[in-house]
């Protein structure tokens, strides 16, 4: 597995070996042992699959809140994504940066967004569908969230706002300037 470390060194893009044939491929997408030996050792306890069926299907930026905090391993099966974690660590020399990589099922890639980071998406394909794997269950109490266009944190999404595909939840969280951090 090939990890590569970005601008925050805390969150890693992560691509596992794929391996093909003519009868299709093999990948070992998950190996808690072996992470464990390259430095990343969590123990996920839940795994979530979304479908977002329109492209510019915005699903963050969001986070839970201790003793319910999340680090994330996040992976494309079908379609593309362009996803983003932010820095929630207070005095952290990068709080409020933000750091974000292309995810899609032909590059067979994944992140790992730390606990302490708001993390987000927007799909880039129709019909997209991504798999992630948290490290404590959801806890609907500690649900967080930050707003994804909140222009403090100057995200370069790929599609316009008025593209931009919605739930109500994530219209309505919080500017960061106007959002206590749980993390220390």
């Amino acid at each position: 597995m090939q990890i590569e470390t970005l601008n925050i060194p805390a969150v890693k893009v992560l691509t596992p070996a794929k391996h093909g044939d003519r009868r299709g491929f093999f990948s070992e997408t998950y190996n808690r042992e072996a992470l464990a030996e390259a430095g990343i050792d969590i123990e996920f306890a839940q795994d979530n699959h979304s479908l977002s069926a329109e492209k510019g299907t915005v699903r963050g930026l969001h986070f839970q809140a201790p003793p319910f905090a999340q680090d994330k391993l996040v992976r494309v099966v079908r379609g593309a994504v362009f996803d983003v974690a932010v820095d929630l660590r207070r005095g952290s020399p990068s709080y409020g940066r933000h750091v974000s990589a292309i995810l899609s099922a032909e590059a067979w890639n994944q992140i790992l967004a730390p606990v302490g980071f708001a993390h987000g998406f927007m799909t880039l394909e129709p019909d997209t569908e991504v798999v992630y794997k948290v490290s404590r269950r959801y806890a609907p109490d500690h649900d967080r969230g930050i707003l994804w266009n909140d222009p403090a944190l100057r995200i370069a999404w790929p599609l316009p706002e008025a593209e931009a595909v919605l739930s109500d939840k994530d219209r309505k969280q919080p500017l960061l300037a106007d959002m206590e951090t749980p993390f220390a």
